[in-house]
């Protein structure tokens, strides 16, 4: 069986690992269209990189020798300019043309470049690159992106950053850290509006302004001054419709992204907020051509084939779309597997900071005063940085944020994951964070790493094999190898079990 596949990001390389076995038994060949040249890395983690908290070295997600060694035809640096679905044949950018039986697309996503006045977008010349904005604006979304952010971090420039969803804060924070003093420029009275209520907004926006971040509410962004540097015109400010001026050497874009579906689009694949893929991830329009990652939107085809709205999207997570990977994989080993791939229950929001502990889960929280709220039970400690909130039908979970609550949180997203009954007394929950309880308060079953689903037990038994570092616990485990949110408690962990074991 010829398997092609596109994309060779996160999702991607874990999807061509699956497959070795497979490879090394001659049942199958695969080849990989990377539009990036070069190594594949992790792009969850380039901000880390970009403010020097990891190396380059560490953001590489695969050895290109092993998998060459191995039996996988490795294209670099190649986009994937169509496909010829009536031939079952990806066309190059070059005009060279790869065959396949079964075509994968892990394309992933773009960032969405909002409509700016004086800010020019270039599209690049192969698909699957991101395009080419002006100077002095990024994305954060590549090792370019990084490495211009990296001159302004270590001349200490000023940086901007627009939109404050959970990327947008987590990048501010980490210029912080660098020692940095970011603005935060968003559209609406308060960060995160997709997760947070009222409480918890204004616990977290105390928290963000107490690391070091400066913080510029309901910016509507109308357009940017340029200025002349080096021949060229580069980023001077952003300014608000209000008339508001944010000057700085650098500007990020954090307003969200799209999933990358130009290529399936164009050979007559249906999409919607996504490439639509069945429950065994197969496109709607061509069984031979699957999707993962960002750019799989799984829906029902008997059920909304003739809707013109489909609900739902692509997960947007790393985890999700590793567990497609190894799901889809399988299936292509066994033959045709009977059973569907399941989609991971509603997923966890973890907010990477060292200064704001805050976790998301499910709808956001009405105002527990609010006419119609239904069963809400709220707690708030603003001097002190916690705040939880949490709502209920029947006693299960519909919705919870935790700031400052790290031991409730871990508790919150185990129930809420498995749909767990909460207590009747809620304020056992908040008892949870009291001094003179021990670190963990879940068990062996608690998820840690959430990007790779390792649990509490799964990692305490590396450690006690012989993994003293994260390092060492994420080779044996995958765990901390996805966004890194986990990698502090995995470190804990392990500082925590050698103290019992001297």
């Amino acid at each position: 069986m010829r398997v092609v596949l596109v994309g060779f990001g996160p999702v991607g390389v874990r999807f061509a690992e699956e497959l070795l076995p497979a490879i090394d038994e001659g049942s199958l060949s695969l080849t990989v269209i990377g539009a990036e040249p070069g190594t594949p890395y992790n792009r969850i983690m380039i901000a880390e990189y970009a403010t020097g908290e990891i190396s380059r070295e560490s953001l590489e997600i695969a050895d290109l020798d092993h998998l060459a060694a191995r039996g996988v035809r490795v294209l670099s640096g190649r986009s994937a300019a169509r496909i010829d679905r009536g031939a079952r044949e990806v066309v190059l950018g070059d005009g060279g043309r790869v065959p396949y039986d079964q075509l994968v697309l892990a394309t992933g996503a773009e960032a969405t470049v909002p409509a700016i006045n004086g800010l020019e977008r270039r599209d690049p010349t192969r698909d699957g690159l991101d395009p080419e904005l002006t100077g002095g604006v990024i994305a954060m979304r590549s090792i370019g992106d990084a490495e211009r952010a990296r001159t302004v971090v270590a001349s200490g420039g000023r940086i901007a950053v627009l939109g404050a969803g959970v990327l947008g804060l987590e990048t501010a924070l980490l210029f912080a850290d660098a020692g940095a003093r970011p603005r935060l420029a968003h559209v609406g009275p308060a960060p995160m509006p997709r997760q947070l209520d009222r409480g918890s907004a204004h616990v977290v926006t105390a928290l963000i302004d107490r690391a070091g971040v400066d913080i510029v509410a309901n910016v509507r962004a109308e357009a940017i001054i340029t200025r002349e540097s080096g021949g060229g015109r580069a980023f001077h400010a952003l300014v608000s419709s209000d008339g508001r001026r944010i000057e700085a050497d650098l500007l990020v874009l954090s307003c969200g992204v799209r999933p990358r579906t130009r290529l399936a689009s164009d050979a007559g694949l249906r999409t919607s907020r996504g490439i639509l893929v069945d429950d065994r991830l197969r496109s709607w329009s061509d069984p031979r051509i699957r999707a993962i990652g960002d750019v799989a939107h799984v829906a029902d085809p008997r059920r909304y084939a003739h809707e013109r709205e489909v609900p739902g999207g692509p997960a947007g997570l790393v985890g999700a779309g590793w567990r497609q990977a190894e799901w889809l994989a399988g299936a292509l080993i066994a033959g045709e597997d009977p059973s569907p791939f399941a989609e991971d229950s509603p997923g966890i929001v973890l907010l990477k900071s060292r200064h704001v502990d805050l976790v998301q889960g499910g709808e956001i929280v009405p105002d527990p005063f609010a006419p119609g709220s239904g069963e809400v039970a709220s707690w708030a400690d603003p001097r002190h940085g916690t705040y939880v909130a949490m709502s209920t039908t029947n006693g299960v979970l519909d919705g919870f944020v935790a700031v400052g609550m790290p031991r409730a949180a871990a508790e919150l997203s185990l129930l809420f994951q498995r749909r767990g009954e909460l207590p009747s007394d809620r304020s056992l929950l908040l008892r949870l964070d009291a001094a003179e309880q021990p670190v963990r308060a879940t068990g062996r079953d608690e998820t840690v790493c959430t990007c790779n689903a390792v649990t509490a037990g799964g990692i305490e038994d590396a450690v006690s094999d012989g993994c003293d570092t994260v390092d060492a616990v994420g080779c044996a485990t995958r765990a901390g190898t996805g966004c890194g949110g986990c990698r502090a408690r995995i470190a804990e962990m392990i500082d925590e079990w050698q103290g019992q074991h001297v």
